[in-house]
């Protein structure tokens, strides 16, 4: 008599699942999410680093910076085109695709599920992080863009409150996880890197990204609370503020 065998399972491996096809305009809005957070959101935040990073060497060079930068040709539309509308689009899709997805790392605690959650709330801390940091830099206090060199002292005055020196360090940490293994999902998920090897090696690279980053972000903050702080001059005007 013929014996019928048990079914094998199917060996379900560990990772990140790859990016959804959809369909039609789905398909092309995840396309354009999975890019904008690389080209240009990526390297203006690298840009913002690096500029920050000039808080280390003291408030003359952290106003001279500022005021570089509010001095490039057509600054406005740079801004507008290349890191506001692609980073609203990103952030608000973003929290419309974390709406949508389910978290499982109670029932599947994969290191890829746990990296995937990870992706999705770090995002969530950069949003509320750059909204707040915009809108005191912007549209409060000091027109900085006149007075770039009250950059310095108006950052500085933040930091007087010990939870503020919390949420920066949050923001900033956040921002560097989710845009260093964002790049990582960028790479596998548009056929980049083909193979587990290289996705390896790529990881590796992503992850001293984000310590390097944060590394560099510590640095900016430390430059604020060392120096010691610097007066503002309030009546320098509260007008809308168009710089970063």
């Amino acid at each position: 008599m013929a014996s019928t065998a048990n079914p094998v399972a199917p060996r379900i491996k560990s990772g990140v699942a790859p990016l959804r096809a959809g369909e039609g305009t789905s398909f092309l809005l995840r396309r354009l999410h999975s890019l904008s957070g690389v080209v240009p959101i990526g390297a203006f935040l690298l840009e913002h680093f690096i500029s920050n990073a000039e808080a280390f060497r003291g408030p003359l060079a952290y106003g001279k910076q500022v005021e570089f930068l509010n001095s490039l040709p057509g600054v406005f539309l740079l801004e507008l085109f290349f890191i506001w509308i692609p980073i609203l689009y990103h952030g608000f899709y973003g929290v419309y695709i974390w709406y949508q997805g389910d978290t499982n790392v109670g029932d599947y605690p994969w290191t890829g599920n746990w990296l995937y959650t990870s992706q999705r709330w770090t995002g969530i801390v950069a949003l509320v992080y750059m909204v707040q940091h915009t809108y005191y830099l912007r549209f409060t206090g000091v027109h900085l863009p006149t007075h770039p060199m009250q950059s310095f002292a108006k950052v500085q005055g933040e930091f007087q409150n010990p939870w503020m020196i919390a949420f920066y360090a949050a923001g900033i940490i956040a921002a560097s996880w989710h845009f260093s293994y964002g790049l990582w999902l960028f790479a596998a998920k548009w056929g980049i890197t083909t193979g587990e090897s290289a996705r390896r090696r790529l990881g590796y690279l992503c992850l001293a990204l984000a310590l390097g980053l944060v590394s560099i972000g510590a640095a900016s903050v430390y430059g604020f609370l060392r120096i010691p702080p610097q007066p503002l001059d309030s009546s320098s005007g509260s007008e809308n503020i168009v710089m970063r």
